[in-house]
């Protein structure tokens, strides 16, 4: 894309008041909307949009600081005019001029576009289309799964002249947002997927979420839609009877359907055959379930209504891998750190992946390394597409490159950073030696032709098969939960403790400082200390602070609960010896748990004395714990909490002339006493997916799964593991999983007490659990070695799994051992 001036937009974005610079010489080829993420700032122009939580205009300086110059906002603060080389262009409402430009964006480019909506499986069918069709047409899409209001325009923006194809989805939660993505992306094109309840509590009804989705297809030639869905046939009739779109229907039963798709189980997948012209045509797909197949037929159904002819896209079809919509980070050889985006490779997906390289490497202050191979089918000249690549990686500053393929390493002269080439994976991996690799942040980012799986296989640390899977998109999702249950200027403290809940603290901390949390709070010093190491700068408090670590809290600047006399003034001796600073302390106030805290107001006030009497110490809070907020039965209890608690806080900010933060929420507290959420909570259970009052609110952010080791046939009346308390009552499958005790996996789920998932059926612990394996009855489950297994996630939930042993959550989380491997992943 060329870009657009400064006049152009002004004309776009019409009304306008400007401000600053006016006859700057800009070229707009970006826009931004977070000032975090910002590339090449001369040539971006930022969007201030205000949220719930986050005013896009509080971030102005930031983005000016990364040299953006062009600015949208809805209002112009004095500060800003110091910033005498910047255009401000004041709009009424930025996420609308956001909108509008996107949309007369879309206007200038005449490629044909499909538009994809409904309740499940728009990014799979996007992704689908893309691979089966890559190969035929330069196609722009949305990067992952930008469907919003906000990710709908900046995924149209990526449209160029190049592009011959455009696949965009589009996504809504509440009645009048399909029609402002309609204008923006007016598709020729569209497939309507399915709809369920998902986001139905802005809706009466499935009928009126699917008029209000149907809205998108009002300039289509062609909607494609499954017609064994009666209410999306039946809206689309009703809504489209006399209009221009030609409704193709398709159907797995229906012979009045526009195609009939008929569907073969096979052995490994499903057919799926249709009647043309030309006869018969079968392709077939690697997966058999229902939601898979759905996809497929979509996407199959697509094309014939394209007029183009299925039976040139059958390996395409056989081919279909699950879409990896995730980022995944792993654990590498020699304290490396890998980034797993190696299921495709484009130019607007790499840049958006080398944005997440430069955050993790930033984290853990380490070397910048992408390896990268061809890529393919761009829409762009060899050097035009390599010349944008090394520009990427020199605004990115990457530290080193590892080229795969032929024409990578024909323009090895275009990047400026240290640099190694490979003409193919095999070269790459004949040539590999471990001690090369150390200290770095890893992207692979490779076309799937390349097999960089294979690169994967030989970076990743060598572990244990059982690993916890943790969803990053998850605990943003509960974070944003949460503070949408508080006020804006609300703070909010992240538990951190324990390992970040078994999910690992600095991948978590790391995140939550991206997410611009206010405070992290651990147990220890030394799980700090950590923190500190791996570059978080977040203000952390230490909630069970020993005297023997007091030296490091103060070395790393890390914020103490004072709970007792005695803990103080070993504190304060400590800060006596070493401080050259003030040191922030956080009081700790006992108000009926009846653990640590200070539970009398004459030790309140010496404690204050003590303070007032230093000259290094302040007051940052004061703070107290809920016994039984997430119990409604024992309210009265946490009445009395709230009020000793009231009148204990009152005696600390009564004593000083400034601002002391207070804070006694929980997670459970904030979800049912918003009203007691004062200046500051405590977010902890509830960021990892478990609610006290609504569990379809959050999302579960870990899950155990593991593999199959072994599989034996147990004749009747045979045992089973340590103890022989397993007996086989009739002949019996038996599959050993390589997780025990050790793991974490609770000695008390064996012998029937919890079940795993596998391929679709729940498959019961059989005997004793041992240290390092477990036994599970498999009869009757289609299974084989080497399949994955589910031990706690999506469908052993881990609400169940607990009380299934009398426990909570919290204690199966922290006891998965840490020589089980965690993988970060996220969109």
């Amino acid at each position: 894309m060329s870009g657009y001036s400064i006049e152009e937009l002004k004309k776009v974005l019409a009304p306008v008041e400007i401000f600053g610079t006016n006859g700057r010489d800009c070229n707009i080829l970006r826009l931004s909307i977070d000032s975090r993420g910002v590339l090449a700032g001369e040539q971006t122009m930022f969007f201030a949009i205000r949220g719930d939580k986050r005013d896009g205009h509080d971030f102005i300086s930031d983005a000016y600081q990364k040299q953006v110059r062009v600015f949208v906002v809805d209002k112009i603060e004095k500060k800003w005019l110091d910033f005498s080389d910047a255009v401000f262009l004041r709009v009424d409402d930025t996420l609308q001029s956001l909108q509008k430009l996107a949309a007369w964006h879309r206007q200038q480019l005449k490629c044909p576009v499909l538009g994809i909506t409904g309740s499940n499986g728009k990014t799979i069918v996007k992704e689908w289309l893309f691979e089966i069709l890559q190969d035929q047409f330069v196609i722009s899409r949305s990067p992952k799964s930008y469907n919003s209001q906000i990710g709908v325009p900046l995924s149209v923006w990526l449209m160029d002249c190049q592009s011959q194809l455009a696949i965009f989805e589009a996504g809504i939660s509440k009645p009048g947002e399909m029609g402002k993505l309609a204008e923006i992306i007016t598709p020729d094109y569209g497939i309507f997927t399915n709809i369920t309840g998902a986001h139905q509590e802005n809706f009466s009804s499935l009928e009126e979420k699917a008029k209000e989705k149907a809205k998108l297809f009002e300039h289509c030639k062609t909607i494609v839609y499954c017609c064994d869905q009666p209410i999306v046939d039946k809206v689309l009739k009703e809504v489209y009877c006399n209009l221009e779109p030609t409704l193709f229907s398709w159907s797995f039963v229906r012979s009045d359907a526009s195609l009939l798709i008929r569907k073969k189980e096979l052995e490994r997948g499903v057919s799926l055959s249709i009647d043309t012209d030309h006869g018969e045509e079968t392709v077939t797909i690697p997966f058999s379930d229902a939601a898979s197949v759905e996809n497929a037929a979509q996407c199959l159904a697509m094309l014939v209504a394209l007029k183009l002819q299925p039976s040139d896209f059958k390996k395409k079809f056989e081919s279909l891998v699950p879409v990896a919509m995730r980022l995944e980070i792993k654990q590498g050889i020699n304290n490396c750190s890998l980034i797993d985006d190696s299921y495709n490779s484009d130019i607007n997906s790499l840049e958006i992946a080398l944005e997440l390289l430069v955050r993790e490497a930033k984290s853990s202050r380490s070397k910048k390394t992408l390896i990268l191979s061809d890529i393919y089918q761009s829409g762009y000249a060899e050097q035009e597409l390599y010349e944008r690549v090394a520009e990427l990686i020199h605004l990115r500053k990457i530290d080193r490159l590892i080229g795969v393929g032929a024409a990578i390493s024909a323009h090895a002269h275009l990047f400026d950073c240290e640099k190694e080439f490979y003409i193919t994976t095999d070269n790459f991996t004949g040539h590999f030696e471990d001690g090369n690799f150390r200290n770095e942040t890893i992207l692979l980012k490779g076309s799937r032709a390349f097999r960089f799986d294979l690169i994967t296989g030989l970076l990743q640390e060598k572990a244990h098969q059982t690993v916890m899977e943790v969803n990053l998109n998850a605990l943003v999702h509960n974070l944003n939960y949460f503070r949408s249950l508080l006020d804006p200027s609300t703070k909010v403290v992240a538990m951190v403790k324990a390992f970040s809940y078994g999910s690992g603290a600095a991948e978590i901390a790391s995140l939550l400082q991206y997410h611009r949390i206010d405070y992290l709070a651990v147990a220890i010093a030394d799980e700090g200390v950590e923190l500190r190491k791996a570059g978080i700068r977040v203000p952390i408090i230490v909630m069970n602070p020993e005297s023997h670590g007091f030296d490091l809290m103060i070395e790393y600047q890390l914020e103490p609960n004072i709970y007792s006399l005695r803990q103080l003034r070993q504190f304060n001796e400590a800060v006596q010896r070493h401080a050259d600073r003030l040191v922030p302390v956080h009081i700790k106030l006992e108000t009926g748990m009846k653990r640590l805290g200070i539970d009398s107001d004459e030790e309140l006030k010496e404690v204050i004395a003590i303070i007032k009497k230093s000259q290094n110490l302040f007051v940052r809070s004061v703070f107290s714990h809920l016994s039984v907020s997430d119990e409604p039965d024992q309210d009265e209890f946490t009445q009395y909490q709230f009020n000793r608690f009231m009148h204990l806080s009152d005696i600390v900010r009564n004593a000083f002339d400034y601002k002391i933060i207070r804070h006694i929420l929980n997670s459970s507290g904030i979800e049912r006493f918003p009203e007691k959420q004062f200046e500051m909570v405590r977010l902890g259970i509830g960021l990892y997916g478990i609610s006290a009052v609504d569990q379809s609110k959050v999302q579960y952010v870990s899950s155990l799964k593991t593999t199959i080791s072994q599989i034996r046939e147990v004749r009747p009346g045979e045992t089973i593991g340590y103890g022989r308390r397993g007996i086989a009552k009739g002949l019996s499958k038996i599959a050993v999983l390589p997780i025990g005790y050790a793991d974490g996996y609770n000695r008390r789920f064996g012998n029937g007490v919890a079940k795993v998932y596998i391929n679709g059926h729940f498959a019961p612990v059989v005997g004793n659990v041992c240290m390092d394996m477990c036994m599970v009855d498999v009869t009757g489950i289609p299974c084989r070695e080497g399949d994955r297994v589910e031990i706690f996630g999506d469908h052993v939930k881990l609400t169940d799994l607990s009380k299934a042993i009398g426990t909570i959550p919290y204690e199966i989380l922290t006891s998965v051992s840490r020589r089980v491997k965690r993988v970060y992943y996220q969109e």
